[in-house]
């Protein structure tokens, strides 16, 4: 099943909020046509580590299934190339600053006058209004503005990034689920819109639970770690070859815990025996417990508590990740190869969606900046002398 199969995007954007977002719409089936910059290509291509000519795992990871049409877009005789490709049905996907895209004559306005059905998704860092519009920003820069970065990390310590970026992947799945719905209603009213996006409104959704909290309470929530603030046990503890995070969303599951750990009678001290007093003596409960886990081994707590129905994990790094029974069964790391790329393959991660049981998951890679701009300007009926004179002028990469 591929839901967007015959949809055509042109994909002029970088780094990893865009490219992600066009990926997605990639794997469910749509033709992406990625535009880069002649020579250099997509800035990611030059991230550690290499793994190719002009390749980085990130590249390669988020712009699978896509082809790479080589244009100078500060060049008019770019734009205008680019312009002259738009089909009326086209989505239209750019990460450029607000303003750059009108510059060069690819705003919604110009472009959809004589489209009427283009969808246009503009993926800005700060928005597209206000006294920051005009700012770049990245994923750890959202991370510290928007307030992410207050609430993780540990107490007493500096404040942290979370160590992926969410707000880029928040980012890429938002614009591509607004650019789904626009050609949703497209079918229905055969006019498309523009979508905006960006990484500080991604970044402040991601805090809606600690913004709902602050605005009934009044207090800052404060970096906790592994823990939340409305739920004891709801963290990591330490085991004796390992760490478990245990989480009791309940007075019965807390029980259950006991059970598991044989220290029920601790139900009947106060202090342990409701969610609101555990909270009270988050302390008191961590170290009580961890004084409990911390003798026995990581399989037998996990054991333990899975009998009982306690929800408990193992806390697992990259390689436990990848050789997991479960992760394996769903299915969702494909290995990604390409001509001059490593011997060993990159585990390249699926869009986390099956329909009918099955994962959409486009696989080709082009590894080379340009690697299809003839075929491409040959299909929108550039002629081979013209496509020559854009070569030797540096308009265009082949």
């Amino acid at each position: 099943m591929k839901p967007l199969a015959g949809q055509r995007v042109i994909d002029l954007t970088q780094n990893v909020a865009g490219p992600y977002c066009t990926q997605v719409l990639a794997d469910l089936g749509a033709e992406v046509v990625k535009i880069e910059r002649p020579g250099a290509g997509d800035d990611t291509r030059h991230w550690a580590p290499n793994i190719g000519a002009a390749m980085s795992p990130t590249y390669a990871t988020f712009n699978r299934g896509k082809q790479s049409l080589a244009i100078n877009l500060d060049d008019p005789e770019g734009q205008a190339l680019l312009v002259s490709m738009l089909l009326p049905d086209d989505v239209f996907v750019h990460s450029l600053k607000p303003g750059s895209a009108e510059q060069r004559g690819l705003g919604y306005e110009a472009l959809a006058e004589s489209r009427p059905g283009l969808i246009y998704c503009a993926i800005s860092a700060y928005g597209t209004s206000g006294p920051r519009a005009a700012f770049p920003g990245y994923d750890p820069l959202i991370q510290a503005y928007a307030g992410i970065m207050s609430v993780n990390g540990h107490e007493g310590l500096a404040p942290a990034r979370v160590g992926v970026s969410m707000v880029d992947i928040g980012t890429g799945l938002w614009s591509a689920l607004g650019i789904v719905a626009a050609l949703s209603q497209r079918k229905d009213s055969g006019r498309g819109c523009r979508v905006d996006t960006s990484l500080l409104e991604s970044g402040v959704a991601w805090m809606t639970n600690p913004i709902a909290n602050y605005s009934a309470s009044g207090k800052l929530p404060r970096r906790m770690g592994s823990a939340t603030a409305m739920l004891m046990p709801y963290e990591v503890f330490q085991c004796g070859d390992g760490q478990v995070f245990i989480g009791c969303g309940n007075d019965r599951l807390f029980r259950k815990l006991l059970q598991g750990l044989d220290h029920l009678a601790l139900a009947e001290d106060e202090r342990f025996a409701t969610n609101a007093e555990r909270v009270k003596h988050r302390e008191l409960v961590h170290d009580t417990l961890e004084a409990i886990t911390g003798v026995l081994p990581t399989a037998q707590v996990i054991e333990r508590l899975e009998a009982q129905g306690v929800p408990v994990s193992p806390v697992n790094d990259l390689s436990q990740v990848m050789q997991d029974a479960q992760v394996q069964a769903v299915n969702i790391a494909h290995p990604l190869a390409w001509e001059g790329g490593p011997d060993r393959p990159l585990s390249a991660i699926g869009t986390p969606i099956r329909f009918d049981g099955q994962r959409e998951f486009a696989s080709h890679l082009s590894a080379r900046v340009g690697a299809d701009s003839q075929a491409l300007l040959h299909a929108a009926g550039v002629s081979e002398e013209r496509i020559a004179q854009l070569v030797s002028n540096g308009t265009v990469q082949i």
